[in-house]
């Protein structure tokens, strides 16, 4: 079995956090919720083994990924509440992050219900689960129209035309021409919705290869994470 490799975890925002402790970690992504490298951290230290208990208990790669990218979503929001120092034990091991992880890990092998093979489209090369998180949490910071619009275009890869049509027929006056406008808004006010850092690890990434208006194009073309908000 080969673990994937994330480029994240080579840059230099998160090189600079390696010697940090799991505890010391935890506590600067709890106490400083606007930035997002922390978590990113943490994602890069522990991602081979959470892949490794997932990729042993689920037998299509693909369904493995997804549910590696699941697990990581859950373990985000779980995070913030986390308190390592309670003294509790989980099987008479310490109670650290890695067995924490461990832990939830398993609770979503057992627990989640996995979409067929064939309804699954992601793959974690096109999104990164730290991604996919803060990505999550910037859409839902968007005016409901233009997550709306960015849904349209992104899951169900509408044009402007036809996403126009369907707002007239909703009762919202507007072109496709203000469709267009509308999007590049919406995507604007997405990476501005994002955590610095989160923008720099990923983004930064992706214009050095493409336009800026390309790079909003890959940024945003995440399909089956994008489907959470329908």
């Amino acid at each position: 079995m080969q673990i994937p490799s994330f480029p994240e975890c080579s840059h230099p925002l998160i090189n600079a956090l390696n010697h940090y402790s799991d505890q010391e970690m935890l506590t600067l992504f709890q106490r400083n919720p606007d930035a997002g490298k922390y978590f990113t951290a943490i994602f890069c230290r522990y991602s081979p083994i959470v892949y490794s208990l997932i990729r042993h208990s689920v037998r299509s790669p693909v369904q493995a990924d997804y549910l590696f990218a699941v697990t990581w979503r859950h373990i985000y929001y779980e995070l913030g509440g986390l308190d390592l120092h309670e003294p509790a034990a989980i099987e008479g091991k310490p109670f650290t992050l890695q067995s924490w992880l461990i832990n939830i890990t398993a609770v979503c092998i057992n627990r989640m219900e996995l979409p067929p093979v064939e309804s699954i489209h992601y793959t974690l090369s096109e999104a990164s689960p730290p991604l996919w998180c803060y990505l999550e949490q910037a859409l839902d910071r968007l005016i409901p129209i233009h997550r709306l619009m960015v849904l349209m275009a992104q899951t169900f890869h509408w044009s402007e035309t036809r996403i126009a049509a369907y707002l007239q027929a909703e009762g919202e006056i507007v072109t496709s021409a203000e469709v267009k406008r509308r999007l590049d808004e919406a995507y604007h006010e997405l990476e501005i919705a994002l955590p610095e850092d989160i923008s720099e690890i990923y983004l930064g990434q992706i214009r050095q290869a493409s336009s800026e208006e390309d790079s909003y194009s890959d940024l945003f073309s995440l399909d089956p994470l994008l489907t959470v908000h329908e």
